[in-house]
Formats: C-alpha cells, sequence, structure tokens
C-alpha cells in the first residue's frame, strides 16, 4: 500500500518559522546561487523568444525552441541522476554553471549585429531542413530561416544538457543543507525564489532589450551564471555514499521502478506532467504581444512575469499560514485554476484581464510545486534522490519544453488563441481523470513532518 502523509494528532507549534531553512548558512548560498542564475536565466528565456520571433515570424521556430531544451533533459536526466548520486553533487552544480555561462556567450556573439554566419555545408543543409518541418505545419510563406538559427539550437541544446545535470545535482543536494523539519520551508522558499526570478528577470529583460539590444541580455546571463558558481563554492555538504550495485547498468531505471512502484508521487508527477504539457501559454507570448496584444517587447516582458508575481504572491501567502490541512484536495483544485486562468487568457484581448489570468495561472501553479516537491523530497531515501529526482525532471522539467513545443506547432496549425484556450481545457480534463485514477490522492493531508519521523504511515 502507498505511503501517504496523514493527520498528525501532537498538538501544533505555538509559532510558525517562515524563514527556517534561511537560518542554516549553507542554505543560504544555495538560495542566493539559484536566484542569482535563474535571473539569468528568465531574462535570456524572453530574449531568446523576442529574437527568434523577430527573426523567424514562425510559431515553428519558437517550438523547436522548446524541443531543443526537452530533448537533452528526457534523455540525460537519468544518467543525470545516477551522476547525482554517484559523484560530488556540489562538483556537479560547478560544472554545469561553467556550460550555461559558456552556452549564453555562444548566444551574445550570434546576436551581434555585424556577425554574419556564412549560409555553407550543414548550416545550409539544417535551414533548408527548416523550412521543410514549417511547411508541414501550414508556415509556408513569410517565414525567414537565416543560417545562425541552426547554431542557436546547438547551443539551446548544450543548454539543455546543463540543465539536466545541474537539476538533479541541485535537487539531491539542498535536503542535506537543512533540518528535516525545515525541508517543506526549503521547498517553498525554493519555488517562491524561483519565482520571484520570473517576475524580476522577464520585466528587466523586455526593457533592456527595447533600450540595449538582445545580445546584451545574453551577456548579462552569462555573467550571472558565474556569479552563480561563485556562490556555490562555500557550501559545506557532505557527499552520500552511493548504493553498491554489481552492475552499474541497474541504476538506469532504480528511480523509475521507485516512482511507479509509489502511487502518491506517480500521481503527482502525471497531474503536473500533462497540466503543464496541455496549459503552458508561455511559448506563444511572442505572439500574444506581437499580434494580439500589441504590446512590444516592454509588454512582453510583464506578460512572461505575470505568472511569477502571482507565484511569489502565492509563496508569502503559504509561508505564513498554517501548512495546508488536506494538500491532495489543494493540489486539484490548484490545477484546475490553473487551466481555468489559461482559458481567460486565450480568450483575452485586453493587456490587463491577459496579465491578471496569467498571474492567477502562476498563483495556482505555485501551490501545485510545493505539495509535488515536498513529497518527493519526504518519500524518497537520501541515497535515491538523485535518481528521483532525475524521473521528476523527466517528468516535470521536459513537459515544459515539450508543452512549448506541442503549443508552437498547435499555433502554426490553428492559431494561438485555439492552442491557447484547447490546452486550458484539456488541464481541467487532466485533473478529472487523475482525480478518479489515484483517489489516494485526495486523502493526503498535512505536508509538515516532525523532525525524526514524518507523518507517514503504510
Amino acid at each position: 500500500m502507498p505511503t501517504v502523509p496523514t493527520d498528525d494528532p501532537s498538538p501544533a507549534p505555538v509559532k510558525r518559522d517562515a524563514y527556517a531553512a534561511f537560518r542554516s548558512p549553507d542554505y543560504r548560498s544555495y538560495a542566493i546561487s539559484g536566484f542569482v542564475s535563474n535571473l539569468g536565466r528568465q531574462m535570456l528565456g524572453v530574449a531568446l523568444g523576442y529574437e527568434i520571433f523577430q527573426r523567424t515570424h514562425s510559431a515553428t521556430a519558437l517550438g523547436l525552441v522548446g524541443l531543443m531544451g526537452a530533448l537533452p533533459i528526457i534523455f540525460l536526466s537519468i544518467p543525470a541522476g545516477i551522476t547525482a548520486d554517484r559523484f560530488n553533487r556540489k562538483g556537479i552544480i560547478l560544472a554545469t554553471q561553467l556550460l550555461s555561462a559558456l552556452t549564453s556567450i555562444g548566444l551574445t556573439i550570434l546576436a551581434l549585429e555585424h556577425v554574419a554566419v556564412p549560409s555553407v555545408g550543414p548550416l545550409a543543409a539544417s535551414t533548408r531542413a527548416l523550412y521543410v518541418v514549417a511547411g508541414w505545419f501550414g508556415e509556408k510563406t513569410s517565414v525567414v530561416f537565416e543560417p545562425a538559427l541552426p547554431l542557436m539550437y546547438v547551443l539551446l541544446f548544450l543548454n539543455g544538457i546543463s540543465r539536466a545535470f545541474g537539476w538533479a545535482a541541485r535537487s539531491a543536494l539542498f535536503p542535506n543543507l537543512v533540518p528535516r523539519a525545515a525541508l517543506s520551508n526549503a521547498v517553498m522558499w525554493n519555488s517562491s525564489t524561483f519565482e520571484l526570478t520570473c517576475v524580476v528577470g522577464p520585466a528587466i529583460s523586455g526593457l533592456a532589450i527595447a533600450q540595449f539590444g538582445v545580445a546584451n541580455v545574453y551577456a548579462t546571463d552569462a555573467t550571472f551564471a558565474l556569479i552563480g558558481l561563485l556562490c556555490i563554492l562555500p557550501i559545506h555538504a557532505p557527499q552520500v555514499m552511493p548504493e553498491s550495485h554489481p552492475h552499474p547498468l541497474r541504476d538506469l531505471f532504480t528511480g523509475l521502478r521507485f516512482v511507479t512502484d509509489n502511487k502518491i508521487i506517480l500521481a503527482t508527477i502525471t497531474l503536473d506532467l500533462f497540466a503543464v504539457l496541455l496549459g503552458g501559454a508561455l511559448a506563444l507570448l511572442p505572439i500574444f504581444a506581437d499580434q494580439i496584444l500589441h504590446v512590444g517587447a516592454v509588454g512582453l516582458g510583464w506578460l512572461r512575469a505575470a505568472p511569477s508575481l502571482g507565484a511569489v504572491i502565492m509563496a508569502f501567502v503559504l509561508a505564513h499560514r498554517p501548512p495546508l490541512r488536506q494538500a491532495g484536495d489543494a493540489m486539484l483544485l490548484a490545477v484546475a485554476g490553473f487551466g481555468a486562468a489559461t482559458i481567460v487568457f486565450g480568450l483575452s484581448r485586453n493587456f490587463a484581464l491577459s496579465f491578471v489570468a496569467l498571474a492567477m495561472t502562476g498563483a495556482c501553479d505555485n501551490i501545485s510545486v510545493v505539495v509535488r516537491h515536498t513529497l518527493v523530497q519526504l518519500l524518497t531515501p537520501d541515497a535515491m534522490r538523485g535518481r528521483v529526482s532525475a524521473v521528476n525532471n523527466i517528468f516535470i522539467g521536459s513537459s515544459n519544453e515539450i508543452g512549448a513545443f506541442e503549443s508552437g506547432i498547435t499555433a502554426a496549425l490553428f492559431g494561438p488563441v485555439i492552442s491557447v484556450v484547447g490546452g486550458g481545457v484539456g488541464t481541467i480534463l487532466v485533473v478529472l481523470a487523475t482525480a478518479w485514477k489515484w483517489p489516494q490522492l485526495r486523502s493526503i493531508g498535512p505536508l509538515q513532518p516532525k523532525e525524526k519521523t514524518p507523518p507517514i504511515v503504510d
């Protein structure tokens, strides 16, 4: 029988420490590194979508951005999880930060106006292939693919490799930086600081694009990646000894078996997977900003910031209120709310309403993220956290990128409005199907564990 958190009969603490995780110096360094690195990455994401759409006028090209990010996560996340469980997690994070900086430097060079990429050899063939792919999805005219575009996709693929290995190592490392009783608080602040970067980063990026151009935004991301690397250096975290296996290849599927055997983890991951896959509208924001809402680069930055603004507000609400009494029901309602807000955004022609709808998607998503991440960490043995985090990354991390690909393709075929509204409807249907398939999800109670014995029973 799968294990689920249940109501803890012990008396509630007199005072809830909303900043418990930050009492640890190592966690503070970890959080600062994550904040700075993600801030640059969010700035890069806005600039990248803006530049590619302005260069190509192609929804397919936007979708391929997501595909280039998804492929490394899908194929390398499990090896990345094994690596995180067998080698020094801090060292892995340092290496991936460096790779991320180098890819952003490459994008900076390609974005410089005086750099001309010759259309020869593999680049010429790749450009022709892009025209063919766009034609499959109805974009036969008014699209322009330059030789620099295939190189940009290569750099995005390399950046995806850094994300796959870095995410697994970070997810496996941070539970060792805080007391067990502060784990849920750390998960909440991980999500909150990430969402805060998603508010500040896109807003700054939109202004920076308008004032200084995309090349400077890419250079800023490279700088922030290096600063994030420096923040990791002071962390002192014990390296967990890996489990011994006579055949290391068995590790490839150990994490996957653990997830499929634990129905609670499987249900929460599946719910988030399909919700993000179907309900994501962020990939199409360059089209909405340019052709539907007519707000330009600055408006695009604010639209990209809106979901995270909602998530940050929700994070502070969650930090200062008692733990969720029925976390399972809260997660289901939150994902359904995410779908409903996505539908409103797709139908809106007013910038203010679109901004509010996107903010609501972020607020609802943050509830789901806190519940899912806390459950995964509580129910996973420390020696397996890298592999289980890798499986989680395959489902959740790749769903963002595959969702972007799906949104770009459906927008090319049916238009951006139908793509977004249909995704919102699909998200609500997924919630209903999940509640029916895994009714035990609704039995999940509070997520606040005791220091030594978490509230989990067979």
